[in-house]
């Protein structure tokens, strides 16, 4: 079985060297063929992918087909977040790639990691349903308690000192929304509403 690791480190002072070992112990226990090694040194498990370059390399490498398998000392290696885990799960899992978490005695190549795999994908919906469930059932409580939702209305007054700077003209649209305290899109709106029925 080709395996690469991937070892992270988030601190100075810290190093990939402990979680290499123990994983190498597993290999040699295993009989793996190590054919690669991605390290992020001095690089936190919350940066996305793009901002780590040896877990970008590495999950090229799994879509190009080289490894059979990815080894991690832990999950927090990976990632920061269950959603983090499923998505990167569901990506080396497509590419047919397994999935080997020492800390966590996870190995998606087992029956028993198979099945721990499936109950992440099933808790990272959940938690994302509802997460969704929770913004409708507020937004409701919100609209039912007569809230208005959405931006704030202008003031009418300063409206219409917005709409007279526009037909004086001279100013641009970040002068009068500076000029007034309003964000610049509030100015391109009036405006749109002015030159609207002109356009028609």
């Amino acid at each position: 079985m080709r395996v690469a690791y991937y070892l992270r480190v988030s601190e100075d002072g810290q190093t990939i060297e402990n979680q290499r070992q123990e994983l190498d112990a597993v290999a040699k226990h295993r009989g793996w063929d190590v054919v690669a090694v991605y390290a992020d040194e001095r690089i936190s498990g919350a940066k996305g992918r793009d901002k780590r370059p040896a877990f970008d390399k590495l999950l090229k490498a799994v879509t190009r087909g080289e490894v059979d398998m990815v080894a991690a000392w832990a999950v927090d290696r990976l990632g920061r977040s269950l959603q983090d885990l499923v998505a990167f799960l569901a990506e080396v899992q497509a590419a047919g790639v397994d999935l080997f978490l020492h800390q966590q005695s996870l190995d998606t190549s087992t029956p028993a990691g198979k099945a721990m795999f499936q109950m992440l994908g099933i808790f990272s919906e959940f938690e994302r349903s509802m997460i969704v469930a929770r913004v409708h059932a507020g937004l409701k409580r919100a609209r039912n308690a007569g809230k208005r939702l959405g931006r704030p209305p202008i003031d009418p007054t300063v409206e219409g000192k917005i709409r007279t700077a526009l037909e004086q003209g001279g100013q641009g649209i970040l002068k009068i929304a500076g000029k007034y305290g309003v964000g610049s899109g509030t100015v391109q709106r009036i405006k749109a509403a002015m030159t609207a029925p002109a356009t028609a």
